[in-house]
């Protein structure tokens, strides 16, 4: 396996825009990956296209407006990993040899008629015996409410984790909430599903984010910027879990691979982006991560140590819950923050001296991927 480095990265505004059309999305952060990493897109040999629920072979179509060149498409769907799934297949075309230039690029647009354009038989079944089965965020507020239960949590810990998360969003000019916050106005906010209020739940919006991928020869020799690997792309498929939060579980397995495959642990990691659909499930990949011990998630919260100055801070570009989650792109806008942040050129966001960020997603199903970028 070749040695794989992220040559460039781009995206757009994840906002609710109305008159630019998901391909348009595709496009613009394509064109800006492009420019980042000074490659043409003639140069490019392979693409793949992550989108959800948006129509078919959207990634034709960001080709169609960038040029006829031949390029082979690849449109993959994978929920809110399908720019995690693009990412992944991008890495193994340049590892394995087959380009020395592939393109990983995510759009999407999340609406309130998402659900029924991804619900199999199965989940309708299970909508009409329970409406509540597919709104996701009375899923992770009963998901909090067994958190609280079982290791006391306070709900001023999830609401602690959404100030931090929206102060790091407001520093971000491509998130959708570009506020900052406090614990008051948390939890004075509208109440979405209790303990859960509207400043915990990341909002609906489209957007679009792209990397373009290649061998650490050809980086060098463009000069553009210092070189960003990929020390290690895990991708796992569901596994049983006897436990309320079986997300943990496949992130801890995934996460155990990843360790294993770049040779580093939680310890060695200068940032971490995490799937946030609230705050609450960010709380609890703390621990699935192995950042900190079963329980210990609310102490980490309360220091201060997933923050601007702690230990290891989470979510640096604002997370789901501020940055916006539209689905395809939402994987690859992890992917452009963490090389923003080994770069050192995240602005009010930076973590001093970053050398290692990990990224973890999920997607609906179960799928879950870990990647580790290194400096």
């Amino acid at each position: 396996m070749r040695e794989v480095v992220v040559a460039g990265v781009g995206m757009t505004r994840f906002a609710r825009q109305p008159d630019v059309s998901v391909a348009q999305h595709g496009t613009n952060a394509t064109m800006r990956a492009l420019d980042d990493a000074g490659i043409a897109w003639k140069e490019v040999q392979e693409m793949f296209c992550g989108a959800s629920a948006v129509g078919p072979y959207v990634g034709n179509q960001i080709g169609h407006q960038l040029g006829l060149t031949g390029v082979p498409i690849v449109n993959v769907e994978n929920a809110s990993a399908s720019g995690s799934s693009a990412f992944r297949q991008a890495y193994l075309a340049v590892a394995e040899g087959r380009s020395d230039v592939a393109l990983a690029v995510g759009t999407g647009k999340l609406g309130a008629n998402m659900a029924e354009s991804v619900m199999s038989d199965d989940m309708v079944l299970r909508r009409n015996l329970g409406q509540a089965f597919f709104n996701a965020m009375s899923i992770f507020a009963l998901k909090a409410k067994r958190r609280m239960e079982e290791f006391g949590t306070d709900p001023e810990v999830f609401a602690r984790i959404a100030v931090k998360s929206h102060n790091y969003g407001a520093r971000n000019p491509y998130a959708y909430h570009r506020y900052e916050t406090d614990l008051d106005k948390v939890l004075g906010s509208r109440m979405i599903a209790d303990p859960l209020t509207v400043q915990q739940c990341c909002p609906m919006g489209d957007g679009g984010a792209a990397a373009v991928l290649t061998t650490r020869e050809r980086a060098e020799k463009i000069g553009r910027h210092v070189p960003i690997t990929v020390a290690a792309s895990v991708m796992k498929g569901e596994i049983y879990a006897d436990h309320y939060f079986p997300e943990g579980v496949l992130t801890e397995a995934t996460a155990n691979e990843a360790y294993e495959q770049c040779g580093l642990g939680p310890e060695d990691f200068d940032l971490v982006q995490v799937h946030d659909a609230t705050s609450s499930e960010e709380l609890e990949y703390y621990e699935s991560l192995g950042l900190c011990a079963a329980g210990e998630a609310e102490a980490l919260v309360m220091r201060g140590d997933m923050g601007p100055g702690g230990r290891i801070p989470v979510n640096t570009d604002g997370g789901l819950v501020s940055r916006g989650h539209p689905l395809g792109p939402t994987g690859l806008a992890q992917i452009w923050e963490t090389v923003q942040q080994l770069r050192g050129e995240a602005g009010g966001r930076q973590v001093p001296d970053a050398k290692v960020g990990l990224i973890q997603m999920i997607g609906a199903g179960f799928v879950c991927f870990v990647h580790v970028l290194k400096r």
